[in-house]
């Protein structure tokens, strides 16, 4: 079998070398809990690392820990306005511990294959929109794997307004994966954010998200609210942090994370 990493070589491969010259600005998917309508340009690719996520969950008295690393989504332009991309996280690790003890599973992480149209304004100026179907498959084991496969739409879109601020929007419906590991539920909710650029290589920007899930072995909505950075340390790389706090019962308690982002 062909492993991830041959795989998001051969991916990468895809992308015919080509000059920086008249390249859009770099448009990274990181960080925050939206997605960016614009797209690679053609026969460009990005990388983008989520070095470590960590999420705190408490409930009572048992409280769940998970740690992600290596979360590796890989962009593809394909043309003007369509990318292709690939998602999968190399390690989590999930402790929890109640009253009954604690226990502790390890493993890789589903991956997921998607593609992005944008259908107004490719570079994220002005106005812009895109689609984004995306499919979910189960190569992970139970720590972070959800079991079965998923697949949904994303729905991106972004306004520029003035003084550097950008409004952003993004809705969701998904076939999701059942808790129990067998057969599919809707889900759906949206996410609103306003970025703001705090000079010309640091931005900022704060989200709420709201999502309302259907599994069969309890309905529940998670509202969670969000703060991000990201420094543009060169035209092509980008680093960034963030943080979501859970506003409900039923969101995380907290949730850190930082990254990276390459263009090639």
């Amino acid at each position: 079998m062909i492993s991830f990493a041959r795989l998001a070589a051969l991916f990468l491969a895809a992308a015919a070398p080509a000059g920086a010259q008249g390249l859009r600005d770099f448009c990274p998917d990181r960080p925050g809990l939206g997605t960016p309508p614009c797209t690679i340009d053609a026969g460009h690719a990005a990388v983008e690392l989520g070095l470590a996520d960590w999420t705190l969950e408490r409930d009572g008295g048992a409280r769940t820990d998970t740690l992600q690393l290596g979360e590796i989504l890989v962009r593809l332009g394909l043309s003007d306005r369509i990318e292709a991309q690939l998602g999968w996280t190399a390690y989590g690790r999930v402790k929890e511990r109640n009253a009954a003890g604690r226990s502790r599973m390890d493993g890789i992480g589903d991956v997921t294959l998607a593609l992005r149209a944008n259908l107004a304004h490719p570079d994220g100026k002005g106005f812009s929109a895109a689609l984004m179907p995306y499919a979910t498959l189960p190569t992970g084991n139970g720590a972070i794997g959800a079991g079965d496969w998923s697949a949904g739409l994303l729905v991106p879109v972004s306004y520029e307004l003035p003084h550097g601020l950008q409004l952003g929007l993004t809705g969701q419906v998904e076939a999701a994966a059942d808790e129990d590991r067998h057969g599919r539920h809707l889900a759906y909710g949206g996410v609103a954010g306003l970025s703001a650029e705090l000079s010309e290589t640091l931005s900022a920007t704060a989200e709420l998200s709201a999502v309302r899930d259907e599994d069969p072995s309890g309905r529940s909505t998670e509202l969670l609210a969000g703060l991000s950075a990201g420094w543009m340390a060169k035209d092509d790389l980008q680093l960034d942090v963030g943080a979501n706090i859970g506003l409900n019962e039923a969101a995380p308690d907290v949730q850190l994370y930082a990254g990276v982002s390459k263009r090639f």
